[in-house]
């Protein structure tokens, strides 16, 4: 799965990119997303961290409460997608000296 490259979606990653502060992805997201959105992502985002500090599928839903449908999508794109969710959680923990 490729997302499909588009002058939209250039310009919503420029936006985010351009964005300085966490303050400023608040009040952005909060327009951009509903609160259902900006949670789902958040979880997802949880459970690649925590499949990648090498907890089982049981221990994330214990930990996150979400699906296994969720972890195993997540897991997947982890293990064989397009290298997102890696490259975004070392340069978190790079940033954050994790």
């Amino acid at each position: 799965m490729s997302i499909q490259r588009s002058a939209q979606s250039d310009q919503l990653f420029e936006t985010i990119l351009a964005l300085e502060s966490v303050e400023e992805c608040y009040s952005f997201f909060e327009d951009l997303c509903t609160l259902r959105e900006l949670s789902e992502l958040g979880q997802r985002l949880e459970v690649a961290f925590l499949l990648h500090r090498g907890l089982n599928y049981q221990q994330v839903g214990k930990q996150t409460g979400v699906s296994s449908a969720t972890i195993c999508r997540v897991k997947k794109c982890l293990d064989n997608g397009a290298g997102g969710y890696r490259r975004a959680i070392e340069k978190a923990e790079a940033a954050n000296g994790i």
